[in-house]
């Protein structure tokens, strides 16, 4: 097919060098389809067009099956943006001729942000923008090209290679094809991988020292010699009385995770989160310094981009309405209430398959009911994560467009924290659930809490609670690590491969090289095209995974040590994984200024401070380590005289389960009659919990436990806190070096000024 070319630059012609210094680099690529010459849809295109053209820009078409329209902008955009943004951090530029900043002209990062910038806001009607254009197929597309034959290379050598996946990161050629944003973000991901291999060191060594005495536990030893110890149904129908000896295997798992060690992991990993961000805002002070944009403001950024594109369109104004700020809160609160709504779906559907698996024929499914509905719950609820992020990203947009932010940073803020508070509600609240509800609220043998007066609900693995927990957790980050890194690497792989087949051209190499010859651009037009597209939010992503990441690692890492072995690993694949997509597969990113990581370094923080809470209550509630203690020092034969070679831990299983006699079961005759048919003969069992054998009222004991849960779980979040408050002060957020560059600095811009005032006066 032959191509088609036409420039249409309105400026006078003598001006046309001036303006474009380098006719060979465009800035963007619009692509839509060949509509009709009579068309709306073309009508509009080349009014856009015009628009353009009468701002000076440069465009050239070039006829394919689709349509593609180079923009250019002229450099007297660049000069404008350069006199009204003079770096701060660099006074001395300030005394720089205007040739001489003519001569050093903008970065590419730069020029293509501009320059987008213009575009996107460029209206042929009051409320007809690119955007606009878009959803109605004027444009199908528009995106900035990749550098091929420059930078481009360099990184795919460099950095997008699984080759190089131990390699230390180019951040300096990132910022420097991906604008600051992006690098800021590879900066924080490789600084975040690096301080995980700090976390999951002790966590592998405590799960080392665990399974030393994976057998010598004392509380295991009484469980597996237990088999005299007839323990309560798990169910209401045809369930069989059983012996506490068979969760032997279980027992020792859990003792592998509820140990001594638990504890000063836990007041560790609310440590190590508090230096993790303090040493990161360090290292950020440190590489936003020497890109000179510690100063730099975002919204002086955004004010002079408007006016180079329309200088007499006024500044946006600040909004905020009380109504729609009501509506928001009160659409949020739904849609928190559904997403809990959903977990105790969850709940409900492992209260039923229990009861299947408890009643199945099979034996094995029968043993291992409760396992069995946790693993599969577990995977439901990761079922779940994935179709409720797409509700919640739907959600947070049309909520952030009620909220009508002025700027796309200021929407990307909002959208970011109703965003992630959604998201947190739909891995967490399962989570939480099991953690602090599970087997607290389901009542007793002969007085069960049922749903819908039928079900009994949920108990704890007869093993512990804490075993369930680690089940969910180890299932959600194990699925989420692999099968969402699978996915996110493969269908953009997929997609390019395809769109390459199916642009594969059929004339022989002679005429392809004659058309590489006459239009040089075509090709690389043609293959940015193929590509994949880029979403507007997409490093957003990133960031998103990475903090849910962060909150799995730190907030239930009490319940499972191994997490930030698994993050880490994750990581240093996702790195690469990103590198690859954002080279070879997607089309370039718009770059984007920054100074900082923005309002995730804020939910970071709150993160932390979850973490304390979230650890403190699991082992407060969740694990048996409270308890222990309680029997240990208060109970155990340790404290008899001429007792003090035995285990302190003797005789807590006994100690730690009451006797319920069958008598008093809800369904007593039919009980009665299945166990006639088994051949038993059992007048009492035994069940686990704090009560006394006539009334079952709670126990004495039960009482010190509760007070020894609430004054643990107080003491451990204060003094946790208190680590963090003083890890915060006794690092500081910016390094002395960097501060004293700063003074420096600014002294020397000072005295040039005054030396400047002292010339012109003796003038």
């Amino acid at each position: 097919m032959q191509d088609e070319i036409a420039l249409m630059p309105l400026s006078p012609l003598e001006d046309r060098e001036a303006l474009n210094p380098n006719p060979t680099q465009w800035d963007f690529v619009l692509v839509c389809d060949d509509h009709e010459r009579f068309s709306e849809k073309n009508r509009k295109k080349r009014r856009f067009l015009e628009e353009l053209s009468k701002k000076g820009f440069l465009i050239k078409e070039i006829k394919d099956k689709k349509l593609f329209n180079g923009v250019q902008a002229p450099s007297g955009i660049f000069r404008k943006y350069q006199w009204l943004l003079r770096n701060p951090d660099i006074e001395s530029e300030r005394l720089c001729t205007q040739q001489q900043e003519e001569q050093q002209g903008v970065p590419v990062t730069t020029r293509i942000s501009i320059v987008s910038y213009i575009l996107q806001n460029t209206e042929i009607n009051p409320d007809e923008k690119l955007h606009d254009l878009i959803k109605q197929k004027v444009f199908e597309t528009a995106f900035p090209l990749h550098e091929r034959e420059k930078l481009n290379k360099f990184l795919e050598l460099n950095w997008a290679r699984w080759g190089a996946i131990f390699h230390k990161q180019p951040i300096e050629e990132i910022r420097a094809y991906f604008g600051e944003k992006v690098a800021l973000y590879f900066a924080w991901l490789g600084w975040y991988t690096c301080i995980l291999l700090a976390a999951a060191i002790p966590g592998i060594f405590l799960f080392i020292i665990g399974s030393i005495y994976f057998s010598s536990s004392q509380v295991s030893k009484e469980i597996c010699e237990a088999k005299t110890t007839v323990m309560c149904p798990l169910c209401d129908q045809k369930c069989p009385f059983w012996a506490l000896s068979d969760t032997c295997t279980y027992s020792k798992v859990t003792r592998l995770l509820d140990n001594e060690g638990t504890v000063f992991f836990a007041i560790f990993m609310a440590l190590w989160a508090t230096v993790f961000l303090e040493l990161w805002k360090r290292k950020r002070a440190r590489v936003v310094s020497g890109w000179k944009m510690y100063w730099w403001d975002e919204e002086e950024e955004e004010l002079a981009t408007d006016l180079i594109g329309n200088p007499d369109h006024p500044p946006r104004q600040y909004q905020h309405s009380y109504f729609h700020s009501t509506v928001v809160l009160i659409l949020v609160l739904l849609m928190i209430c559904l997403i809990i709504g959903i977990a105790h779906a969850l709940v409900i559907y492992r209260v039923v398959v229990t009861v299947i698996f408890t009643q199945s024929n099979s034996e094995l499914f029968r043993e291992r009911a409760t396992t069995m509905a946790v693993l599969t719950g577990a995977v439901l609820h990761y079922l779940t994560i994935i179709i409720m992020s797409k509700v919640n990203r739907r959600v947070a947009l049309f909520l952030c467009d009620l909220e009508k932010p002025r700027t796309f940073s200021d929407r990307e803020r909002n959208y970011t924290i109703k965003l992630f508070t959604f998201q947190f509600f739909t891995h967490f609240s399962s989570l939480i659930y099991i953690a602090f509800f599970l087997g607290r609220i389901n009542g007793r043998p002969g007085d069960y809490v049922r749903i819908s007066g039928k079900w009994r609900l949920e108990e704890c693995h007869p093993s512990g609670c804490l075993l369930d927990l680690f089940i969910q957790l180890a299932v959600i980050m194990t699925l989420k690590q692999t099968l969402s890194n699978f996915v996110e690497y493969m269908c953009p792989c997929l997609i390019y491969k395809c769109n390459l087949l199916r642009s594969n051209p059929k004339n022989n190499g002679r005429v392809h090289m004659e058309e590489r010859v006459q239009n040089p651009c075509k090709e690389e037009w043609l293959w940015n095209y193929q590509l994949n597209e880029v979403n507007i939010f997409s490093l957003f992503d990133e960031f998103l995974e990475m903090t849910i990441q962060y909150s799995f690692t730190t907030i239930f890492v009490a319940a499972f040590p191994l997490a930030p072995l698994l993050a880490f690993i994750n990581n240093i694949i996702e790195i690469r994984l990103d590198a690859i997509k954002m080279v070879k597969l997607q089309r370039r990113i718009v770059p984007r200024k920054a100074n900082d990581i923005g309002v995730w370094l804020q939910v970071l923080e709150a993160i932390g401070i979850l973490a304390v809470i979230g650890n403190g209550m699991v082992i407060a509630i969740t694990s048996d380590f409270i308890p222990m203690q309680v029997y240990k020092y208060t109970y155990s034969p340790c404290l008899q005289e001429n007792n003090t070679g035995i285990d302190c831990l003797t005789g807590y299983v006994n100690y730690s389960l009451s006797v319920f006699n069958v008598q008093d079961f809800e369904n007593r005759k039919e009980m009665a009659e299945f166990n006639d048919l088994m051949g038993n003969n059992i007048t009492h069992c035994r069940y686990r919990d704090y009560r006394n054998s006539d009334d079952y009222r709670y126990s004495v004991q039960f009482w010190h436990i509760f007070a020894s849960r609430l004054a643990f779980l107080i003491l451990f979040e204060h003094v946790a806190l208190c680590i963090k408050l003083i890890a915060a002060w006794y690092v500081p957020d910016v390094p002395m070096k960097v501060k004293n560059w700063h003074l420096r600095e600014k002294n020397k811009q000072l005295v040039e000024k005054l030396r400047v005032m002292d010339d012109s006066t003796d003038v």
